[in-house]
């Protein structure tokens, strides 16, 4: 039960940090969003490191500590280009769909076969990410081509190798896998925009939105963590993956933006399958 507490609380984390990074992007753009909110991330934990002296790495937990942060920001960066250039109602959902896949495959291999219960509870767990990330009209429809499947497949492999590799960076401790993976993340994102040349200025009017996104997000990377240390990996994973709901509902509730029947279903879908996983 502790492990299933840990893993709504990632996907609630992430949700909402989403929403305030998505706040934020609007006026400073997303790399910009992204590079700062990493930042602020990265501050958090080394306080933290600083006040409870956790103990340093291994060589092989650094490893793959630095390697979850190769992975996580290159899948973010594909993820983005992805948006920007294919379908986003495409790109969305099946990014997210192999985002949660991969640590099933891994934790199943690794761990044991899930009893039928759980198995039940991926299989509504996963629908319901894919309907609540659909943010078109239903009554059109969507035209996929494989060419507007490989990014987001791409990046659902970025962020499911996120997950992997920093569970395995992550059982001896915990503040300092994720500091190496955010310092892994803030030197890409930064080297982006100065390839780039983007502006560095942060405007006081969105430093809150900026902040909160990154508090948000590495707290959803820390419940994850303790998630997966408490329970099984694949179980973690994907009630992590359910975080688009947290973003649609307090878009809905904020900013009201109207949710289709299908986001409605989709997060009916995720109670169920949270119900599932606690059996």
């Amino acid at each position: 039960m502790i492990s299933i507490l840990f893993g709504l609380a990632s996907g609630l984390s992430w949700g909402a940090g989403d929403f305030a990074g998505g706040l934020a992007s609007r006026k400073l753009g997303t790399y910009r969003a992204v590079f700062f909110q990493e930042v602020v991330g990265l501050c958090l934990v080394v306080a933290t490191v600083l006040i409870i002296r956790e103990p340093f790495l291994s060589s092989r937990a650094l490893v793959f500590a630095i390697l979850s942060g190769v992975s996580g920001n290159m899948g973010l960066l594909l993820f983005y280009h992805a948006l920007g250039t294919r379908n986003m109602s495409i790109a969305a959902p099946v990014s997210a769909l192999m985002t949660a896949i991969l640590p099933v495959v891994a934790g199943s291999l690794s761990e044991g076969t899930p009893r039928a219960w759980t198995f039940l509870g991926f299989g509504f767990a996963l629908t319901a990410v894919w309907l609540v990330s659909q943010d078109h009209d239903p009554t059109r429809g969507v035209r996929a081509h494989l060419s507007d499947l490989v990014l987001p497949l791409l990046a659902g492999i970025g962020f499911g190798g996120f997950f992997i590799l920093i569970h395995e960076a992550s059982r001896a401790s915990t503040i300092w896998p994720m500091i190496a993976s955010r310092t892994t993340g803030v030197i890409i994102v930064g080297l982006v925009m100065l390839t780039r040349r983007m502006e560095w200025r942060v405007d006081r009017s969105v430093r809150l939105p900026v902040a909160a996104s990154g508090v948000l997000d590495i707290s959803g990377n820390l419940f994850f963590i303790l998630a997966a240390q408490a329970g099984r990996l694949d179980v973690a994973a994907v009630l992590g993956s359910l975080y688009p709901g947290g973003t649609v509902l307090l878009a809905w509730l904020f900013l009201k933006e109207r949710l289709s029947r299908l986001q409605w279903l989709g997060i009916a879908l995720a109670m169920v399958a949270i119900v599932l996983l606690t059996l």
